[in-house]
Parts: C-alpha cells; sequence; structure tokens
C-alpha cells in the first residue's frame, strides 16, 4: 500500500534508499548517544582527557556515591569510550580513541550553539 500521495513527485530509487536508511541497524550509535545523554558522564569524559583517574577521584570531586560513578563508568565502558587497567589496587580509567574522538564532537557542537 502506498501512502505517497499521487501528487508528490519523488522517484521510487529515493524511497527505496529512504526505506533502507531508515531500516539500518543504528542500534550501536543510538546506545552512545544514550550513554551521552547524562551530563555527568560527559563531565566524566571530559575529566578523562587530563589524565587517568580512579573512581575514587570522581567520589570526591562529585560528592556522588561510589557506586554511582562506578555505574557511569560501566555504561561508558559499554559505548567503548573508556577502558581502565588496573594499577595496584585501583581500577585507572582512560579515555579509548572513540572516547577522544567523541570529545573532539562534543567540543566542536559545544562551539556551534
Amino acid at each position: 500500500m502506498t501512502v505517497i500521495p499521487p501528487s508528490y513527485d519523488i522517484p521510487e530509487e529515493t524511497v527505496e534508499k529512504v526505506r533502507s536508511l531508515v531500516k539500518e541497524d543504528v542500534g550501536d550509535i543510538a546506545f552512545i548517544f544514550k550513554v551521552l545523554s547524562d551530563p555527568l558522564r560527559i563531565g566524566i569524559l571530559k575529566a578523562l582527557n587530563t589524565d587517568h583517574l580512579c573512581v575514587c577521584v570522581f567520589v570526591e570531586v562529585t560528592n556522588q556515591r561510589y557506586s554511582l560513578l562506578s555505574y557511569h563508568l560501566k555504561q561508558l565502558k559499554e559505548a567503548k569510550l573508556v577502558d581502565y587497567k588496573k594499577q595496584g589496587k585501583f581500577l585507572m580509567y582512560h579515555l579509548t580513541e572513540l572516547g577522544k574522538r567523541i570529545l573532539d564532537i562534543i567540543a566542536e557542537i559545544k562551539e556551534s550553539l
């Protein structure tokens, strides 16, 4: 069933292209945007651009619970924006290459606002 009005002149190949683009699997990209929808997570990314940091630093500077910050870091890790290395008894978080690229994009967006 075609719902495009006959008076709207659009080539069939355009309709097919739009159909395939709309149906494209972009779940991974949507997940990144969902993760970035929390301002605290963006702040964590920005902070990790300065140095490798453990959760304890974020607890100190945000006055948030350790468990909440661990959850946010887990979300960022699942989105492949951060990773960590064990250093003694600490997990030291750092930005991934994707995380660095996302921060650059965020900075560009901020400049455009």
